[in-house]
Order: structure tokens, then sequence, then C-alpha cells
């Protein structure tokens, strides 16, 4: 797999004098922009954006630069989520984040487990799914307050509010995802297993298993944006999802026949997930929420190509918290 970071060090900029230091924040930038979009083109794009700013800045007046390149970026972030408001509201079937590949930074990038298990949790379809019920400041202040822990004061000064306002906008920020949001202990070995049984009996069309795999109230949400044929509401109850995903292994799925599909596993949005391809091309992605038993609660597939393209490259991104 490519590191994201590896794509942005291109050798024509490795002269100019702010690279080193753009490059270090560069991770921190990437993270606060998906995190705050749910969409990883458009996070690029704001990181890019924010290096253009960076390069053409006189430097030598920037006494804190984490904070100056975390207000750009932020602010670049806000811009154009609320542009992105009406289309996503107007969206064909549910609107789903664009699924990332993670795991791609170095070990001592994340300097311990429960920073580790923050970052997966906070980056996961179902948190994403979650924020994007915030309103965009709501948002903003949330993943720079609760992921990335910069103070009330640092968080004003990027998103350019009074620090009461800030204050105000997380705690209705973390009361509306803790209701909507119940945290259960990690157990990521018995979510990697639920994951790896559940590839295995929704590729062999075991009905059976699938059944013992699921929740009875789970919900699967499906995302074909008008692209791809997707369910257009979620489907709901374990009999009816395990109906749903038995027919992969045996109908044609998106157009490709089960003996030309394949199904692998993956890190995906920080948990264990699935990848679905044809031939030529990544087809679906699967990712799932777990309950305090290793049961699945929900299940997040994205079929829509135009959100497939950082899954389709191969691209892993380090979405650490710290």
């Amino acid at each position: 797999m490519t590191s994201a970071a590896d794509r942005f060090a291109h050798p024509d900029r490795l002269a100019h004098p702010g690279q080193q230091v753009f490059l270090e924040y560069r991770r921190l930038l990437f993270s606060v922009a998906y995190r705050v979009l749910g969409t990883a083109a458009d996070a690029e794009d704001c990181v890019q954006d924010a290096w253009l700013k960076w390069s053409a800045a006189d430097r030598s007046q920037v006494a804190d630069p984490k904070a100056y390149l975390t207000r750009i970026v932020t602010n670049l972030a806000l811009e154009r989520l609320r542009s992105a408001r009406y289309k996503r509201e107007t969206y064909v079937g549910p609107w789903l984040p664009e699924p990332i590949l993670t795991g791609g930074g170095a070990p001592e990038t994340v300097p311990d487990a429960e920073s580790a298990a923050l970052g997966a949790e906070s980056v996961s379809m179902a948190m994403l799914v979650v924020l994007e019920t915030l309103s965009p400041l709501e948002r903003a202040v949330f993943v720079l307050k609760e992921v990335f822990a910069f103070s009330h004061a640092e968080i004003a000064e990027a998103v350019e509010r009074s620090e009461a306002a800030v204050r105000q906008a997380a705690h209705r920020a973390r009361e509306h995802v803790r209701a909507r949001r119940p945290r259960f202990e990690a157990d990521r070995a018995r979510q990697r297993e639920a994951a790896e049984r559940f590839h295995a009996a929704a590729t062999g069309g075991d009905v059976n298993a699938l059944l013992e795999l699921l929740s009875p109230d789970v919900t699967l949400w499906t995302d074909g944006g008008g692209k791809v044929r997707q369910a257009l509401r979620p489907v709901t109850g374990a009999a009816t999802v395990a109906g749903w995903f038995s027919a992969i292994g045996t109908v044609a799925y998106q157009g490709v026949e089960p003996a030309d599909m394949k199904a692998g596993l993956a890190e995906i949005n920080g948990g264990p997930g699935l990848v679905f391809s044809g031939p030529d091309r990544v087809i679906a992605t699967m990712t799932f929420d777990f309950d305090a038993q290793g049961r699945i609660t929900a299940i997040h597939n994205v079929a829509n190509p135009d959100k497939l393209r950082a899954v389709s490259e191969g691209v892993a991104y380090d979405i650490g918290a710290r």
C-alpha cells in the first residue's frame, strides 16, 4: 500500500524551505480535515490548499506552525463542508463517508493504546455518520477538542469564534454524540474474528452463519449514490440483512459474477472491513459496528464508485488521534 505522506512529498517541492515543517504536521492536517468532511478527496484538497497558503506565507511571523496550519485547514474544511451540505441533503439514498484504508503510519506515530483506540473510534464509519448530524461549527469543535485535545482557547483561534462560543459548541456536540454513539469496550480481536466469520458466511451464502453473527436489530446502510443499484433505505432485522448478503455468493453483484468476485479483509476506517473487487475494479467496501458481545449491529456498505478512489489506489492513511 502507498502512504498518503509519500504521495505528497513530490520531488519538485523538496527544496522549498517550508517543506519539512509542513510534512511534520501533514498527518494531523489530513486527520482533522477528513474527520470534519468525511471525504478523503476533499480532505486531500484542503491539505493541498493549506500547503499553498503555507508556502506563500511569511513564516518568520508564525510563532506556532502547528496552530497556524490547523487554523488554515480547519477553516478550509469548514468552507467545503458548508458548501457540501445541500448536495448531501439531496443525495440519492443514504449518504455515507468515503472509506479509507488505515494503519498506514509507522508504529511510533501512535504513542499508546488509548490514543490508538480513540483515533480508530473517531474515524469509524459509525462515528462519522453521527458527526454528519452536527452543525459544521460543532463538528469542527468536537474533532479538535475530543480527538486532538486542543484547548478551548486554541480552538477559538482556529475557528475564529469567542472562547465562550466554542465552549458552548463543544458541550452541545459532546452531548449529541454521547446520545447517539454509546461507547463499548473495544475488543479488537473479537471484532476481527467476527469480520472474518462474516466474510466466510457472506461469500459462501451461509444464512444460518450470518444470523449467528448479526444482532437481532442490525441495520444495513448502503450507499450507491445513484451510480449503482443499492437499497435506497436502511435494511433492518437480522433475517432480512442475512438474506441480502447471502445473495452475494449466488448472483451477480454490481455486474460482477460470483466466480469473478473477490472479497478480502482490510483495515478500513480504523476497524476490520471487507473490500469487494471485480476483475478490473473495486466494487464496494463494508465496515461493521459491534455491540459489547461482538455481534454486528450495523453494516455500512459503500458502492458509489466516486467514493472508492482511495481504496482502489491502495492509499493507506495514518489517522492516529495525537
